[in-house]
């Protein structure tokens, strides 16, 4: 039952995520031949400074449709919109509940508050994991039909870069969703976080690779570096610690 009434509070969320993302994903597998018709009639730029090696450097990874997908997908539509809906998918419970009336029944079911959180959780990762991994999967489902080809592994290696640093906004709403009693303050401030990080990192090398939104785009494994393990690992430990506080945070309440 739990579970059941945790899939219907974020059913909605979690289907029009997919179905975007999906979108967005074979929007930008099928738009590549047209890409590259286009891409010799850009005149050559003369910029310095950051924002011109950017500009030469997108211009120069969409020759390769690897680096196209990468520059033009992966680190641009889908971290964007896999942040966003992993902020809302983090945002409610019982909080929020309790402001709209619903969390009475909710607290006189035989199960502990920690249960409540753990399932309402354990829904929203399972969510997200399935937003971070089937639209890169559609890549080497796809590419076939624009004469291009995209490994599985590679799909599922920037899957799980994804996934866990998507964790990290996920349990960020989730620990201020048990501070406010709104689903809206939560999920603005972690977008604002987000939005912040997302705009410095380019400006900074070394955060753009090792930084959330470097992680989530999996920058460190595409440019042949391996796996961001030390990135991953930290990730993982923030999110542990803001859904432990989380859990703290709820069985102080006093509803």
């Amino acid at each position: 039952m739990l579970w059941y009434k945790s899939w219907l509070e974020t059913r909605w969320r979690f289907l029009i995520g997919l179905a975007l993302l999906m979108l967005s994903a074979a929007g930008a597998v099928l738009a590549y031949p047209r890409v590259m018709q286009l891409l010799p009639l850009v005149p050559s730029v003369t910029v310095s400074g950051e924002i011109g090696r950017r500009i030469r450097e997108a211009a120069e990874l969409m020759r390769d449709y690897r680096g196209y997908v990468w520059s033009q997908w992966l680190r641009q539509s889908m971290t964007q919109m896999l942040s966003l809906f992993a902020v809302l998918l983090g945002t409610g419970g019982l909080l929020s509940q309790a402001s709209g009336g619903g969390a009475l029944f909710t607290l006189s079911l035989p199960v502990s508050r920690n249960q409540l959180l753990g399932v309402r959780v354990a829904t929203g990762l399972a969510e997200l994991l399935a937003l971070a991994f089937v639209p890169p999967l559609l890549l080497p489902l796809l590419s076939p039909a624009v004469g291009q080809s995209y490994g599985i592994g590679g799909a599922m290696i920037h899957g799980a870069c994804l996934f866990v640093a998507a964790g990290v906004l996920f349990s960020a709403a989730c620990l201020l969703s048990t501070i406010f009693s709104d689903v809206w303050r939560p999920a603005l401030i972690v977008c604002g976080v987000a939005a912040v990080l997302g705009i410095a990192e380019p400006f900074f090398p070394e955060l753009s690779r090792y930084g959330l939104f470097g992680i989530m785009t999996g920058e460190i494994y595409f440019r042949g570096g391996g796996l961001p393990w030390l990135g991953l690992l930290a990730s993982t430990a923030v999110s542990a610690a803001m859904l432990f506080a989380a859990s703290r945070n709820i069985a102080r309440q006093d509803f």
